[in-house]
């Protein structure tokens, strides 16, 4: 054993369920948030109220992603 697991390092693939699973998340969550829209009959206005509110902690992970890659961190 070297420490990789199929050749890939443990920081290696942490870093893909990062940025991929979580990604992947963050779309299923915004066809949830749709979902109650639509249930909820919400119109426009208050289909931008629930994206607004309910993706607002999404939006910080991807400014904090944006601002990583043009850092170049």
């Amino acid at each position: 054993m070297d420490g990789t697991i199929f050749g890939y390092t443990e920081s290696q693939i942490a870093q893909f369920g990062l940025t991929f699973g979580l990604g992947a998340f963050i779309f299923y969550m915004l066809f949830i948030v749709l979902s109650l829209a639509k249930e909820s009959k919400a119109g426009k206005f208050g289909t931008f109220i629930l994206f607004l509110v309910l993706s607002f902690g999404m939006l910080g992970f991807l400014a904090k992603t944006l601002i990583q890659w043009m850092l170049g961190l």
